[in-house]
């Protein structure tokens, strides 16, 4: 999906979304930011500094301090599409942010969701 509107938006224009939906579902905003930090390597105020500066997804995830490597053992389905089937890398990383993000809105617990390879 090269060119897709998504890479060009900012992080911090879905950002709320993310975070409304897990607190409709009783998550905490922490939870997503700890969800963020696990996924990309930035610790708070680094994530708090792109936000800010209204990052890109594309340079948000180019940029990221350390990618997680467990990241693809995320697996399963967003928008009718399995995360690990997504040829494209940077749509790939959207997806598994939005995977994690589903799985905590959905109850799963922390330790499920940032996974390590013992799961």
């Amino acid at each position: 999906m090269p060119g897709h509107r998504i890479f060009s938006t900012s992080v911090a224009s879905v950002y709320p979304h993310y975070i409304a939906k897990a607190e409709r579902k009783g998550r905490t905003k922490a939870e997503v930011d700890e969800i963020f930090r696990w996924l990309t390597g930035h610790d708070q105020a680094s994530l708090e500094a792109e936000l800010a500066n209204q990052t890109t997804f594309e340079d948000f995830f180019a940029n990221a301090p350390k990618l997680n490597p467990n990241r693809t053992l995320i697996t399963g389905v967003v928008c009718g599409i399995s995360v690990e089937n997504i040829e494209d890398p940077l749509m790939q990383e959207i997806r598994y942010l939005d995977k994690l993000v589903d799985e905590l809105a959905k109850g799963k617990k922390m330790e499920k969701i940032l996974r390590t390879p013992t799961q």
